[in-house]
């Protein structure tokens, strides 16, 4: 999926979400507010409140009251499981798609996955 053409909530969330990922927001740390959010990245707060809403309701986010939202034990976890269940229809399924309207059999396909993973440092 492009995630440039994602709703921005989607985006502001995709983007928490990989911090908590790469252990850049561990688990307990505090979360951008909704105001840091929307004034980093020049949108409405209620865009922000929404993608970080919408982190809670998949339990990578708690709120506290009164002193903001905290990465949830467990979110990282929590993020790639839902990230490996949605890969392969987000992402393998356009990918066979655009080789069969280009021509490419299974053998093609695998080589240019392969020269892409080498050239990305990715194990065999």
């Amino acid at each position: 999926m492009d995630e440039t053409t994602a709703p921005l909530f989607r985006q502001i969330a995709d983007l928490v979400e990989d911090a908590v990922v790469d252990r850049s927001l561990p688990e307990g740390a505090r979360a951008p507010s909704t105001t840091e959010l929307a004034a980093f990245h020049s949108i409405n707060p209620a865009t922000a409140r929404k993608g970080l809403q919408l982190l809670v309701d998949r339990g990578v986010l708690a709120k506290r009251r009164g002193i903001g939202m905290f990465v949830e034990p467990g979110a990282r976890e929590r993020v790639l499981d839902r990230r490996r269940d949605s890969f392969a229809a987000d992402y393998l399924a356009p990918l066979v798609d655009e080789a069969i309207a280009l021509g490419l059999d299974r053998a093609g396909l695998h080589e240019l996955v392969d020269r892409v993973a080498d050239s990305r440092g990715l194990e065999s």
